[in-house]
């Protein structure tokens, strides 16, 4: 108990090394996974290593071959919907160590426009402790009259997923953005915490650190998930410098959850539904 508490302590005074102001574009609006899904924001953008649902197609899409069978999720930020609009979706397949997604993250009402992407990702199991995963990027034309499959400006996410041990998982993700080469390379690992007295209640703590090439400031993200009822998970985080949290309702492959992230200037509410089956 004193070792998690001081674990917890210490990545929280660190956060401040590292935490940047929150620039005037927002984060999502580039072919990174912030901001996808409402259980990775409110465990604080801290999902490279965790993956392991629907949205596991932007964040890591080793992470896909973590199920059986079909996973689909959508979120909309529902609270001052006039600040910025931001509505992620994707489904994914799995079946005997072999994964496909599709998903697609749109923003509306930025000042770069309609930044529209649309994912294509495969996953595959190497052995009892390793995965791999591509996903191709397309940034999609606005405005436009047809229906745009792929798109343009083609980049692409590698990703990989090592899990040593039942409660322990690394993630790595490897991201082009644009052009040629590779322009940040995510760091992530993820401890689902089950000692005796946490049996009934499992924590997952999850620490994700992402490296530019070149040319920017590394940025910090922390997370925790915990379940004190088995349908009920309560999430808390810190997403490169701002506070994040939710919790959420798990019913028969049916899950609801909600996230709030407390930014520079405002403060955004997101909603999700997951289905699995």
């Amino acid at each position: 108990m004193k070792t998690t508490y001081g674990i917890i302590s210490f990545l929280w005074l660190i956060t401040s090394v590292y935490a940047q102001p929150v620039p005037d574009k927002r984060p999502f609006e580039s072919a990174r996974p912030l901001y996808v899904g409402a259980r990775a924001l409110g465990m604080g953008n801290a999902f490279t290593a965790v993956a392991d649902d629907a949205s596991a197609g932007f964040w890591n899409p080793a992470g896909l071959i973590q199920w059986q069978g079909v996973k689909l999720f959508a979120v909309n930020k529902f609270h001052d919907r006039s600040d910025y609009r931001f509505d992620p979706k994707g489904i994914g397949y799995s079946y005997r160590g072999y994964s496909l997604f599709w998903g697609n993250k749109i923003a509306i009402g930025v000042d770069s426009g309609v930044p529209d992407f649309n994912y294509y990702g495969i996953a595959s199991q190497f052995g009892p402790y390793v995965a791999a995963g591509l996903s191709l990027k397309f940034k999609r034309r606005h405005p436009s009259d047809v229906y745009q499959f792929f798109g343009y400006e083609t980049a692409y996410d590698l990703g990989l997923l090592f899990k040593p041990h039942p409660n322990l998982k690394f993630g790595c993700l490897a991201q082009n953005l644009e052009g040629y080469g590779i322009q940040w390379l995510t760091l992530g690992i993820s401890y689902r915490y089950a000692e005796h007295w946490l049996r009934s209640a499992p924590c997952e703590f999850s620490v994700d650190v992402a490296l530019p090439i070149k040319g920017k400031t590394p940025e910090l993200y922390i997370g925790a998930e915990w379940y004190p009822f088995s349908i009920l998970p309560i999430r808390l985080g810190i997403s490169n410098g701002s506070l994040t949290g939710g919790m959420g309702i798990t019913w028969k492959g049916i899950h609801i959850n909600y996230a709030r992230i407390f930014e520079k200037h405002s403060t955004s509410d997101f909603i999700e539904i997951a289905i699995s089956f």
